[in-house]
């Protein structure tokens, strides 16, 4: 709580020395925002108080103070997301999104605001594989995964045989549901983010852990619809808080100091 306490209130300062940067002002505007509160921890439900929280919505609401504008949440599946928002059914989208060429052929994506890698993240006791090349070796071990993810096409074309119906990968609705079936031992491996998946090893020691070397990086962004003439000005937003020391804050509240299932 006290390490929460002061990187709360450093984020507090940051945010009362926006207005002397030189940023674009929304003048209150509505910002319609599409979320999946399904990926710990960039997004999620607080099991104990049922509040969305994670590092996006600290994001959005030091991006709204330097900008002036009011986020308005709306909660969609991932697999609904790209094309709402594409089709203008919301100003924007955040789910820890990979930037990926095929993507931005229907949306406008913001500047990164993240760069992580991906790993294999296991049970604890898992001895049967430590790496994409054995875990591939043998037929019966199984990944979760959700479709049309950067972890899922990870899995198929970097893990697996380029086959996107391959048996060996089984879909979930949620990421948080491919790592509950991870635990329960239904599935053998999840690919995450490695920051994501830290977390998860902090947490949960006896659960998880990661083997096997990064296989490759990812960039995370906010998508838009095409055209959308918000994303310079949260670019600039962006910019600002990589400047003023606000997304190292946020990396450390919640990828070092937030306690998952606690």
């Amino acid at each position: 709580m006290k390490a929460f306490a002061i990187l709360a209130a450093g984020l507090a300062a940051l945010a009362s020395v926006a207005p002397a940067q030189d940023l674009p002002d929304l003048q209150g505007r509505e910002v319609v925002i599409a979320t999946e509160d399904a990926y710990p921890p960039l997004q999620f439900v607080d099991p104990a108080t049922g509040a969305a929280i994670g590092w996006e919505y600290d994001a959005i609401a030091a991006l709204a103070e330097r900008l002036n504008f009011v986020p308005v949440y709306e909660k969609v599946s991932w697999d609904a997301m790209i094309a709402a928002v594409s089709q203008e059914q919301f100003d924007m989208g955040m789910t820890g999104i990979t930037i990926r060429e095929d993507r931005a052929e229907q949306v406008d994506f913001s500047d990164p605001y993240m760069r992580s890698e991906m790993f294999m993240l296991v049970r604890a006791d898992e001895d049967r594989f430590a790496d994409a090349a054995s875990f591939a070796a043998d037929a019966d071990l199984l990944i979760g995964a959700q479709a049309g993810t950067t972890p899922f096409y990870v899995a198929v074309y970097e893990v697996l045989d380029g086959n996107e119906s391959n048996p060996r990968i089984r879909l979930f609705e949620t990421f948080g549901a491919s790592v509950q079936a991870l635990r329960a031992g239904d599935v053998d491996l999840v690919l995450t983010d490695g920051t994501a998946g830290q977390g998860y090893v902090r947490a949960n020691p006896d659960s998880f852990k990661l083997v096997g070397d990064p296989l490759g990086s990812e960039d995370f962004g906010f998508i838009y619809p095409k055209g959308s003439d918000l994303v310079p000005v949260f670019n600039a937003g962006i910019a600002a808080l990589e400047a003023d020391g606000t997304l190292d804050a946020l990396n450390t509240k919640w990828f070092l100091d937030y306690s998952f299932g606690q």
